[in-house]
């Protein structure tokens, strides 16, 4: 008897991430032996960045006594403790609940998945991380996409978010700062969404994983800072203000009034109990990493900010290309401003000159607008020459494709 072809979950047919998607295409391209110009990966261990020492050396002195095996299910109580105290230095009070992360991915999507049931949906920032669509296809939620302003910097529309709100709407998710824009929330725009909140019976998820990542002066303002009633799960983590995406170690901090939050919190805690830990040597990194010296970041934000300035300037002088400069993390979201798809465009762009950029239809945008993403981690004479090579393709594309 023959055996059939394996149908799998129709849970996953519209699950996409389109930062690693590109990928697979820039494989092939790289088999034909072009060079290849990554743009699209946060990562910036694949550059000239590194973690403090007494990070990893908390970590190996960790494996080294050996505490590899599981650890509480919420976290190690150092860590805990950790990342409370630099939560309530950043004013968050009516802290109820705190628990250490496989990523803030994980955290993110225990939290959603102990929240939204089918049928119901969470306000989503468009653009923002694909993580969250990714999660709530998963999940067979609605989607629910709220539009960031580009014309003012990036900032959260708060007319559309008032909009979109409906009797099934159980959530709203911030990113800020944001990925993919770099955009960093007014203090006014924060304080609007909490009061829609509190109109509306949400939890927000105030994802603030670049919190320390800031250019130009600006400064971050912890959404749940400005409220101790509201319900919200503030998500933070090692991978990028620490540099160590790959141990894997994020947190959520449930903060809010308790007697809204008692059942949802014991959810949260059944699935965390159902997976066991996060990783355990690693978890050892978080006090010495929030507690210790924090010189690192300066090195970081300077090497950010020059980079950051050469993205803005030199992709502001293509035709055809305009770029709101981003205040925070390590991304840019240009404009295109041709008739064809963004899609297009990249995957041309790839194929012509080994540059790797994602499109902007991976991370939402406004309907009728066409963008792609920039990581500026990358040293200078990189940037450069990817730059360059967009703007020489960016001709030809229009002379071919936009007559």
């Amino acid at each position: 008897m023959a055996f059939k072809e394996i149908v799998p979950a129709v849970r996953t047919n519209d699950i996409k991430y389109a930062v690693r998607d590109i990928v697979v295409l820039a494989n092939e391209v790289a088999k034909q032996g072009k060079e290849l110009l990554y743009l699209n990966i946060g990562d910036p261990n694949l550059f000239d960045f590194a973690p403090p020492k007494h990070m990893i050396d908390a970590t190996h002195d960790a494996m080294l006594k050996n505490l590899n095996g599981y650890s509480p299910s919420s976290g190690i109580k150092q860590a805990v403790q950790a990342i409370e105290k630099e939560a309530e230095k950043k004013g968050i009070k009516n802290i109820q609940d705190i628990f250490v992360t496989t990523g803030a991915s994980e955290a993110i999507d225990l939290c959603l998945t102990a929240l939204v049931n089918d049928g119901e949906n969470i306000l989503t920032p468009s653009p923002g991380y694909p993580l969250y669509t990714a999660i709530q296809s998963k999940l067979q939620t609605m989607e629910n996409p709220y539009f960031l302003d580009e014309k003012n910097h990036w900032q959260p529309d708060i007319e559309d978010i008032k909009k979109k709100i409906n009797s099934k709407t159980r959530g709203i998710i911030l990113i800020n700062p944001n990925n993919p824009t770099g955009s960093n929330c007014k203090t006014e725009t924060l304080k609007q969404v909490i009061d829609l909140a509190l109109e509306h019976n949400l939890v927000i998820f105030a994802d603030e994983i670049y919190d320390k990542l800031l250019m130009d002066g600006e400064k971050h303002v912890s959404l749940a800072s400005l409220n101790s009633e509201v319900p919200i799960i503030t998500f933070g983590g090692l991978s990028k203000n620490y540099v160590v995406p790959g141990f894997r170690i994020g947190w959520g901090i449930v903060s809010g009034n308790r007697s809204y939050l008692n059942e949802y919190i014991e959810a949260i805690n059944k699935l965390l109990r159902a997976r066991l830990s996060a990783n355990h040597p690693e978890q050892y990194a978080i006090a010495p990493a929030l507690l210790g010296d924090q010189s690192h970041l300066d090195v970081i934000m300077k090497k950010l900010t020059s980079r950051r300035n050469m993205t803005v300037d030199m992709l502001n002088a293509i035709d055809g290309i305009s770029c709101v400069a981003p205040q925070g993390a390590f991304y840019a979201f240009p404009q295109l401003h041709i008739k064809g798809e963004d899609n297009h465009f990249v995957t041309e762009l790839l194929k012509a000159t080994g540059v790797v950029v994602v499109p902007g239809s991976g991370f939402g945008q406004v309907p009728g607008t066409k963008h792609f993403r920039v990581v500026f981690l990358p040293p200078e004479n990189v940037l450069e020459k990817a730059y360059k090579a967009i703007g020489e393709f960016t001709k030809q594309y229009f002379d071919k494709y936009e007559k």
